[in-house]
């Protein structure tokens, strides 16, 4: 659930976000440190939720309710394969040749942090190598366009413009998102758009970026758990996502180490 108002961030409400998204960073590099065959998701969320109190921070994904009556029940999410976003850490153990999508979130002195990757299990086949350096490009294309004056749509567009002509698609239902005091804040920015169209970029927006790739159709379906997404073709998706302040010096990176 988004609130409806931009919230334009100060110089000293940006600092402590960048303070979140470095704590943010760091959960994610001790996660992905243990990211191997045969480690269950459950145990890499105890890995998060174990360095998060070590720091004093805590995940706002932790009993997050959308409005669906089914509290996340992890700090992380940890999403295999076809599963593109949401994923449920649990007892399922991770495969070789398997591709994992992390998703993770930080409360620091009330600001969040919120950002993702996708990396694989061992070793992968040469398609799912490819789908995530795509994503991971996406993801710069669409930060360097950070910049006041810019508008949404020149972001989207770029977003979709690149991972299409890579000959993956991107997700037209899930989106990027503002981000404060709140996980989710106006603005959404989406992984498509029109150049020149959208909300115009203001100084102090502080927007999550997170193209979210499929190697087959756009389309997507919600598991029986009500939280789990995956392609509807069973191809591989991938998800990476940084939290982007837009200053006048530029983009500024919230959620890099």
């Amino acid at each position: 659930m988004f609130e409806s108002r931009i919230n334009l961030k100060s110089e000293a409400e940006i600092a402590l976000m960048r303070e979140a998204g470095r704590l943010n960073a760091q959960t994610l590099e001790a996660v992905k440190a243990e990211i191997r065959p045969g480690v269950s998701t459950g145990e890499l969320n105890e890995v998060a939720e174990s360095f998060q109190r070590a720091h004093g921070v805590y995940s706002p994904f932790k009993n997050y309710d959308p409005g669906n009556g089914v509290p996340f029940p992890g700090s992380i999410c940890t999403s295999i394969n076809e599963e593109m976003v949401h994923g449920i850490p649990g007892k399922r153990k991770l495969q070789e040749g398997d591709i994992i999508s992390v998703d993770c979130g930080t409360v620091y002195e009330g600001f969040v942090g919120d950002s993702a990757f996708t990396v694989g299990v061992g070793e992968i086949s040469s398609e799912a190598q490819r789908l995530i350096d795509v994503t991971k490009k996406a993801l710069e294309i669409a930060t360097a366009l950070m910049v006041p004056g810019n508008r949404s749509g020149d972001v989207g567009s770029a977003i979709e413009t690149y991972v299409e002509s890579q000959g993956f698609r991107c997700t037209h239902t899930y989106t990027g998102h503002g981000v404060g005091r709140a996980m989710h804040e106006s603005p959404q920015l989406t992984n498509y758009g029109v150049p020149g169209q959208g909300f115009l970029l203001r100084e102090g927006m502080t927007i999550a970026i997170e193209p979210m790739v499929l190697v087959g159709t756009r389309r997507t379906k919600t598991l029986r758990n009500l939280w789990t997404v995956v392609s509807v073709d069973g191809s591989l998706t991938a998800h990476q996502e940084n939290t982007i302040a837009v200053t006048k010096e530029g983009p500024l990176v919230l959620t890099s180490l």
